[in-house]
């Protein structure tokens, strides 16, 4: 796939130019690991898979962004502050479903619970719109994730407080420390709107904040990010022909880029079955995440024999896509 070198374009997010600010001094050093060692002590960083000059600090220190480590749950009739078209991560495991709203992992990224009796993470970067959720369960041993407050292609590095390795979020994959090389199962969940969650599952239940007061959860602190011209703290090669902030929906390999997928509204691809409908807000557009312009909700089944079943997605930029899978196919108009 032909690439071009990035470019620089008007930007008027006021608070991702703060955080440029706050980040410089610890962009200056991102390459030495010996300056990061006195933040993490107990990571062997001789152990890697990546370039450490592709890693720079997003602003905030190690945990800065707090995950949520005792998540805190209300039935679904009792929830009257989302809109019905704001996005939620959507999970279901041995007849427990769960809405994770994105107004609320926009400020804390991360989500350790145990649904179903299977011990997940519930991650989404706002810088990439990457949704995803894994379980946690590696060699046997049940892992806890946080931040580390630096980014790689602008994607969030997380890390397990059991050995402090780092993990790639959009890939599930450990890059640093002992645990480099393990992969994290992916599990099935959808990213749709809170409407669509309930129609599905009445009796679910929705995470809420454990202090309502800690953030200005249902504001968007990234104003405007997806449609700005380039990616924050990214120093990649991006498309031709498509926005670097263009969405994509992504299996495996493959992506297709959302304007197709809207255009067609159902797209059929060997055993895939992707859909599109309209009704959900974007979480990176206005200051509210309510009135945020309508993205439409995806969904990607899988069929066995006359079933489908919903298999692992992602809903993201074609940028993160094309800088961590290179060799992949992009399908578009």
């Amino acid at each position: 796939m032909r690439l071009q070198r990035p470019f620089v374009g008007a930007c008027a997010l006021t608070i991702l130019i703060a955080a440029i600010a706050i980040a410089i001094p610890a962009v200056l050093a991102q390459a030495n690991p010996a300056y990061w060692k006195s933040e993490w002590p107990n990571t062997d960083f001789t152990k890697h898979s990546i370039d450490y000059g592709d890693v720079l600090s997003g602003g905030p220190p190690r945990d800065g962004i707090p995950s949520i480590d005792n998540p805190k749950f209300v039935p679904l009739a009792a929830v009257d502050s989302l809109a019905p078209t704001e996005p939620v991560i959507g999970l279901a495991v041995n007849g427990v479903a769960r809405a994770y709203p994105l107004r609320v992992l926009i400020w804390h990224e991360i989500v350790n619970d145990v649904i179903g009796g299977v011990p997940v993470a519930v991650t989404y970067c706002p810088l990439c719109n990457a949704a995803i959720v894994f379980d946690r369960r590696v060699d046997g041993a049940v892992l806890e994730f946080g931040t580390t407050g630096k980014l790689r292609h602008s994607d969030l590095i997380m890390y397990d407080r059991q050995s402090d390795s780092w993990w790639q979020q959009f890939l599930g994959e450990g890059i640093v420390g002992s645990m480099t090389g393990k992969r994290l199962k992916t599990l099935p969940a959808r990213l749709e709107s809170f409407e669509k969650f309930a129609a599905r599952h009445p009796n679910g239940e929705v995470l809420v904040p454990n202090d309502p007061s800690a953030r200005a959860y249902g504001a968007n602190p990234y104003v405007g990010y997806d449609n700005s011209g380039f990616p924050f703290l990214y120093k990649g090669e991006v498309p031709e022909g498509i926005a670097p902030l263009g969405r994509v929906v992504v299996v495996g390999e493959t992506a297709w880029t959302l304007e197709l997928l809207r255009e067609q509204k159902k797209i059929k691809h060997r055993d895939l079955l992707i859909t599109w409908e309209p009704g959900q807000n974007s979480a990176l557009d206005a200051r509210l995440i309510a009135k945020g312009r309508d993205v439409g909700n995806v969904l990607v089944q899988r069929r066995r024999g006359n079933e489908l079943h919903d298999i692992p997605y992602d809903v993201t930029f074609a940028f993160v896509f094309l800088a961590f899978k290179p060799e992949g196919t992009l399908l578009r108009k």
